[in-house]
Formats: structure tokens, sequence, C-alpha cells
């Protein structure tokens, strides 16, 4: 059993029956939301308050209920509560005569917070990637100039650290509009529908707060090459989801689709297609991780002791991405210092080198025999 029906039937248990009145006449409830913050988490509105009513009791029929109490959807929101703002008798059950009031609420609609203040001169290198982004930054900022012009779907694609993050919150920064990130992996959902439905309700998220940029991460996780599609039946829903939102059938003005990828030769080519822009991030030069190790090393809460020979690390870090440099050599090397008590010497760097070239990955031996 899923645990948010654990959780539902403990709010809800018929045993207590028990110690319950007659059945509850008037029940009055209000939304109260989800346990749990997330990106698409909407507060579902009831229209048809008679629909309401049916759909209330059929569901939790049979539940004891008093002031205060919790109940769970479990059907078309599931997770999401209605707090009982009162119930008549006071310790009652839902039985089928029962009548639901609504209480009014204001809707809520809950952003993600980016808490990141990025800008472009803040990332080293990638140069073409930041020229080829002021164009969206300008639609961005007139998005009704552009008409059938305007930059819709662009692909971030390149090794992993390179700044693709990075550069989607510099860009929001840049023109100071919300940013709605997604992992893909998380529109995978547990039952078939849930990742269509989320696709959705990311867009009219983005709709409400348009102009918006939407950053979708791991794109390949769900846009895979159809002949991958038979080991993971359930992503063609997600595609097809996306492919409506990304062809704009439901006209969605101000709305800018980023997605990102280190394997964009195993997307589906139906949903390539439709990237007005694929932009490329490389793995950065000598004299770029040069500049990212005198930048970074300049923050250090210790010093760095006269031996630390930068051009050498420079040098010797060929193949490291941003976040290599960064989580493999000079974080690693920073904490052996702290170790120490001392100031960072070249002698935990070069530890820390040799550390992070052992970890590189290798198929085990014998797999593919």
């Amino acid at each position: 059993m899923r645990a948010k029906q654990r959780v539902t039937s403990k709010k809800c248990d018929i045993r207590d029956s028990v110690s319950k009145e007659s059945g509850a006449k008037t029940i009055i409830v209000k939304p109260a939301g989800y346990p749990l913050k997330g990106v698409f988490h909407e507060y579902p509105e009831p229209s048809e308050l008679d629909v309401f009513e049916f759909y209330a009791r059929e569901q939790w029929n049979g539940c004891v209920v008093k002031k205060g109490d919790f109940l769970f959807d479990r059907r078309m929101f599931p997770d999401f509560a209605f707090r009982v703002v009162d119930v008549e008798p006071e310790n009652s059950e839902i039985g089928k005569n029962t009548e639901f009031i609504v209480e009014d609420y204001d809707s809520e609609l809950i952003v993600p917070e980016i808490n990141s203040n990025v800008k472009f001169k803040d990332i080293v290198g990638q140069d073409k990637a930041k020229q080829k982004c002021k164009i969206v930054e300008k639609f961005l900022l007139a998005p009704d100039k552009f008409g059938m012009w305007a930059p819709k779907n662009i692909l971030f694609y390149g090794p992993a650290g390179t700044g693709k993050t990075m550069t989607a919150k510099a860009l929001a920064n840049a023109v100071n509009v919300p940013l709605l990130p997604v992992r893909a992996t998380k529109l995978i959902g547990e039952f078939v529908g849930d990742g269509a439905r989320e696709i959705h309700q990311l867009y009219e998220k983005a709709e409400e707060l348009s102009p918006c940029i939407i950053f979708i991460d791991e794109f390949d996780a769900i846009a895979l090459n159809r002949r991958f599609q038979e080991i993971r039946g359930d992503v063609s829903e997600i595609v097809n989801a996306l492919l409506t939102e990304m062809d704009g059938i439901d006209e969605r003005d101000g709305i800018v689709t980023i997605a990102a990828t280190n394997m964009r030769e195993t997307l589906d080519s139906a949903v390539r297609s439709r990237f007005e822009e694929e932009i490329e991030f490389i793995l950065p030069d000598e004299k770029e991780r040069l500049e990212m190790l005198k930048s970074y090393t300049s923050t250090f809460p210790v010093k760095l002791a006269k031996d630390v020979n930068l051009v050498k690390l420079a040098k010797q870090t060929h193949g490291f991405s941003g976040r290599d440099i960064v989580g493999k050599l000079l974080k690693t090397a920073l904490h052996k210092a702290l170790l120490t008590r001392g100031k960072v010497k070249q002698l935990h760097f070069d530890e820390a080198l040799a550390e992070a070239k052992n970890k590189t990955s290798e198929p085990p031996k014998g797999m593919f025999a």
C-alpha cells in the first residue's frame, strides 16, 4: 500500500465508529493544501458544488470526523487535504446523506523559490552560449514584439557541470522573470497519466507567471529516442504531452522552454525538431580553468600557501568541467587543509587531484564480454 494511502486511512478509519454519534448531517470543509510543497501542486477549486458533494460522500463514506480533522483526497488530487471547519453533530460518521459545504478561500499559487543571484558575468567561458541567450533575453523583455518569431524552445546540451543550469538562472535574473526548474526524472509519475498531467500543470503555472522560463534538466530521461521507449513505455505519454505544449496548440504567450541534456544523441527526433535553437556548452579550456581557480580560491576561508601553483593546476585539470574543479579539486583540497588547521598547500591540491582522477568511472571488466 502506498504511504499516502496509509496516511489517508489513518485519518478516516471506520473502526472509529465505535465512539461515533449518529451520522453527520453537515460538514463544513476548507481546502488546506498539500503536506509537502512541490513545483506542480495547484490548489484545486470545487467548481460544481453538487458534484463535489457527491464526490466527497463517495470517497469519505464511513469516516468518523470531528472539528479540526483533515480529509485527504485519494482520487483526482492525491494527498490534497481539506480541513474540517465544523461538523454537526461532532464526532459523527460521514454517510450518503451528509451535506458538504465548502468554505471560500483564496487560491494559492505555489511558486518554487530560486535562491540565486547568478549573473552572466559570473559564468566563466561559454561565450557563444551567453551570446545566443541574448536574443531570448530580448524576447522576455518585450514578448509582444516578437509574435511568431519568438524563441520558445531552446536546447542546452553538453557535458555535465559546464554551466547549463547556471546560465538558465542568469538568464532569468537578467530579465527578472520567474524560473520554473524541474528534473525530468521527477515527471515520471507512479501511475499512468501522472507525468502528462504534471507537464500540463507546469505550463499552466508558467502561463500564469508569464513572461516565464521553464527549465527542464536531465531532459533525456523523458525525451528518449523511440527505440528506447519499449524499455520505458510510460515515457511515451509524457513525450506526447510535452510535444503538445511545445507546439503551442494551446496558445501560451511569454513562455520559454529550456531543456538541458548531457546526451543530445539519445533524444527522440520528433522532440528535438521542436527546438528552434540548440546551444552547446563545452568544457573549459586551460585559460578558463585558470580563471576559475583564481576566482574560487579567492573566496576560500583560509589562505593559500606560497607553494600553490594555480597555472600548473590549470594544465593538470584538462577534461575537468567547472563542477569537477569546484567539487572534486578545490573543495577536497580545502577540507584537507581545514583538518590540518593550516593554509591550503600544493600538497593538498596534488592529493585531491590524484583522488579525482582515480574516481574516473570505468565499466566493470568483462561486463560486455
